[in-house]
């Protein structure tokens, strides 16, 4: 060997050494199905949107004519189901008739960060009669908002009866005030309002709903994040001889906020959060107690949260992190038991509306004027009058392709990559598996030899704005590369 070939050779050498260095044979998961101990069966229904209940104040926004929406739910879910609530549903006033004026308001002062004090807008028996072809367009449900911080009891059973009457089967619950245990910060009084008030006002308002419509079912308390509020309102509706039905116990999740914390960053959002089994923990044994007095089985939902609330944070809402975030927490939610899950997101303007007019995310931007979702952390975003699947919302329709299916009990062991499983059976016998590497930086090998890879939910980086949830070229691959997630299937 000459000198020249020598120095090539040598070089090549050290390159291909140098990549084993960079580039190790990935971790090869152990994982053990136990095909005989089943779980929780995730609902048709499972994956779902929330609005601001405002978006009704546009009657063609869910119309059954604003085909690209209606698309994009369908892409999503073929039986979603689409919340109204936010923290505009306590401002919004049901406009039955043309003459119809709303109750008078008392004043108080401005606190930044919450709906302004003035903010109002009409609810049409027009926009409710659109939001039902809209529904049927989808193939949809809908969980429907009403105001509890500024209204009266006999508009919001007037408003029970027409939106009752008019979504028929397409309404599942009523869900009376939004995050009442914030009201004390913004329009109750801090120094008397607690969960007993709260269910003082709120049972005047179920009670003369349910007198017009004896079928009504309610969500409640759709909190923020006060889980002792749970035992509160247990207690007393056990305490009823004839209570209100309840749909579901609901709550809200964010992962962190606001959107100038430092410690929402993608980091963080792709690392378990102790406080999902918490909150779990507290709204399951919640809805078993009240289960267990009623003789039947009480429903647990999600019904708003996302990655961080008042909008979402660019770089790290509207990005692919987010999708791996989605599809992750998810199926979390489903393997403990969650009827359903309702990310957040919409229109800006009304997120905006629900914060006092501005989304906070706005100021961390290069350039605010380019083209981009808002709020942030929409999994739907209307940019220049399309409307766009962001990347959480291909997070949320990897987690979709388990509706239907019975969870098994399934050990998993990544070794030292950040990844999470889980493991389902389809109604047609089949068993799938969900594996999400939330790992920037290693790959995850698969035993290929009894699984195939039937679809992939890949983005150039966890930076991408962009995502993609499609069928791998090769499905014999023995590896989830970093930062993407895959669904297998047990080989025949």
């Amino acid at each position: 060997m000459d000198r020249r070939r020598f120095l090539i050779t040598g070089i090549a050498a050290a390159a291909a050494m140098k990549s084993v260095a960079q580039s190790p044979d990935p971790y090869v998961a152990k994982f053990r199905l136990h095909a005989d101990k089943t779980g929780f069966t995730v609902p048709e229904n499972f994956v779902g949107l929330s609005y601001e209940t405002q978006q009704l104040s546009d009657p063609n926004f869910f119309s059954p004519a604003n085909h690209d929406l209606i698309a994009q739910l369908r892409a999503l879910a073929p039986h979603g189901v689409l919340r109204l609530g936010g923290n505009t549903s306590d401002y919004a006033f049901f406009k039955a008739s043309p003459q119809a004026t709303p109750p008078p308001r008392p004043k108080r002062p401005y606190k930044m960060g919450d709906p302004n004090p003035n903010l109002t807008y009409n609810v049409t028996p027009e926009a409710v009669r659109h939001l039902r072809g809209f529904l049927d367009a989808t193939g949809w449900t809908c969980l429907y908002g009403i105001n509890l911080g500024t209204n009266t009891p006999e508009i919001a059973s007037e408003e029970a009866v027409f939106v009752s009457k008019t979504l028929g089967d397409k309404l599942e619950y009523f869900q009376v005030g939004n995050e009442a245990d914030r009201f004390g910060s913004t329009i109750r009084d801090p120094k008397t309002w607690n969960a007993n008030t709260y269910m003082d006002e709120w049972l005047k308002f179920a009670n003369a709903i349910r007198a017009r419509v004896p079928s009504a079912k309610f969500g409640l308390p759709d909190t923020s994040g006060k889980p002792e509020w749970y035992a509160v309102v247990v207690n007393r509706l056990i305490a009823l001889s004839n209570p209100p039905k309840v749909g579901a116990l609901t709550h809200h999740y964010y992962f962190g906020g606001p959107p100038s914390n430092p410690k929402v960053n993608i980091p963080a959002i792709l690392h378990p959060d102790p406080h999902v089994n918490k909150l779990a923990s507290d709204i399951s044994s919640a809805a078993a107690r009240l289960g267990e007095a009623e003789h039947r089985t009480v429903p647990y939902r999600m019904t708003e949260g996302n990655t961080c609330y008042r909008g979402g944070k660019p770089g790290v809402s509207d990005v692919f992190a987010s999708s791996l975030w989605a599809a992750d927490y998810l199926l979390k939610l489903a393997s403990l038991g969650y009827a359903g899950a309702n990310l957040h997101g919409g229109e800006g303007k009304m997120v905006a509306d629900s914060l006092g007019g501005t989304l906070p995310g706005e100021a961390l931007m290069p350039n605010p004027n380019v083209p981009h979702p808002r709020p942030f952390y929409t999994p739907i975003a209307d940019i220049n009058g399309h409307y766009i699947a962001e990347p959480v919302s291909f997070g949320m329709r990897f987690a979709q392709r388990f509706a239907g299916a019975t969870l098994l009990q399934f050990d998993f062991d990544p070794g030292p990559v950040n990844a999470t499983a889980y493991a389902a059976k389809l109604p047609d016998g089949r068993t799938l598996v969900a594996v999400i590497n939330k790992d920037e930086s290693r790959d995850l090998g698969i035993d290929h030899s009894k699984w195939q890879m039937i679809e992939t939910l890949t983005a150039p980086g966890v930076t991408s704005r962009t995502a993609k949830l499609a069928s791998p070229a090769n499905r014999r691959t023995a590896t989830v590369p970093a930062a993407s997630a895959a669904i297998l299937r047990a080989r025949a």
